[in-house]
């Protein structure tokens, strides 16, 4: 089983920043996703989830209105619009798949660095 994401960087504050994150080895729809961060010296947290077909979603209060959780079943990959990011956005950023039947079954990406500069 394999998470890869994509699509961090370095960005000003304003800006976007779009990540991806494909998923190899599992039966992608029956897996819920999400997207949790981990700035330094803090705890992960939860940003965005999204059902396994995609009809729910929710977000941290910090994001709701900024970014946005999607995904296409067909690519086996799930997106994370990010707009009008802030300087406190800045963390390593890890796709998470748990599946909706199992919940103890569960993966991880090894994490996409986003950077925003003030």
């Amino acid at each position: 089983v394999q998470l890869v994401e994509s699509g961090g960087g370095l960005v000003q504050a304003g800006g976007s920043l779009r990540l991806s994150c494909v998923a190899s080895g599992i039966t992608f729809s029956r897996y819920a996703m999400a997207w949790y961060r981990q700035a330094p010296g803090k705890q992960r947290e939860l940003v965005a989830s999204i059902t396994s077909g995609g009809g729910s979603t929710n977000y941290v209060d910090s994001v709701k209105g900024r970014f946005t959780i999607s995904r296409d079943n067909a690519k086996n990959t799930v997106y994370l619009q990010m707009n009008s990011l802030k300087p406190e956005d800045t963390a390593v950023y890890y796709c998470n798949a748990r599946h909706i039947q199992f919940s103890s079954i569960e993966y991880w990406g090894q994490g996409t660095q986003v950077t925003v500069s003030s």
